[in-house]
């Protein structure tokens, strides 16, 4: 092998090197989830009855639930009260869940274009079959840079956003989600309240149906 082989050999290696360590970051840095896994993450799941509690019990405590829900559904974001917004959280806390980090632009509620990926990927889920027709929970939160009342704006505006893009481009019944805002309350990050990963999106199934969607 001359000399010149040699060397063009070398760069092709070193090249093909530097592309399978570029792709490999840019993967590893990708943190959108897919359709597959939200829908694992938000079927309800076979109800697990204690000692004391019987199926009255468990009626009579849905039925608290849905008629609550009545309550806030079709309800504009802002217009919640804090003590709705607490029973909100309270009520999700059992329910199966997904904390997608949908990123935002800084101080707005604009969709991060990196994060468009888990957006579509959760409006494909929500209109599976399996899920689809149940009420869920959209719940924003911001970081913990700026005022309290700042904030609680902007992750109510953030909850829409997301609200607005499934009811325009995937075709939920609105009625289905209902949106909810934390401001800097509920922090995924709270020793690095600053930090990206705490502008995100909770994504909560509330295992109960409108009457049009049984």
């Amino acid at each position: 092998m001359t000399r010149f082989d040699k060397f063009f050999g070398l760069k092709a290696i070193t090249i093909s090197a530097a592309l399978s360590l570029t792709a490999g970051l840019a993967f590893a840095g990708d943190n959108n989830v897919t359709a597959n896994q939200i829908l694992d993450a938000l079927k309800s799941k076979p109800l697990t009855r204690g000692l004391s509690a019987g199926p009255q019990t468990e009626t009579a405590d849905r039925g608290k639930e849905a008629s609550f829900l009545n309550t806030v559904r079709n309800r504009q974001t802002r217009s919640l009260s804090m003590g709705e917004r607490e029973q909100i959280a309270e009520l999700a806390t059992n329910k199966p869940k997904i904390d997608l980090e949908i990123q935002f632009d800084y101080n707005s509620a604009n969709i991060a274009t990196t994060s468009m990926g888990s957006v579509q990927a959760l409006g494909k889920a929500l209109s599976d079959p399996a899920l689809k027709g149940s009420t869920f929970v959209v719940a924003g939160h911001t970081d913990a840079i700026g005022s309290d009342p700042f904030n609680q704006d902007l992750s109510e505006r953030r909850a829409d956003t997301i609200k607005k893009y499934l009811v325009r481009n995937y075709g939920l019944n609105g009625s289905d989600l209902v949106t909810v805002g934390y401001g800097k309350t509920r922090l995924k990050d709270a020793a690095n309240g600053a930090d990206p990963v705490n502008r995100r999106v909770q994504v909560v199934n509330m295992e109960t149906k409108t009457s049009a969607s049984k």
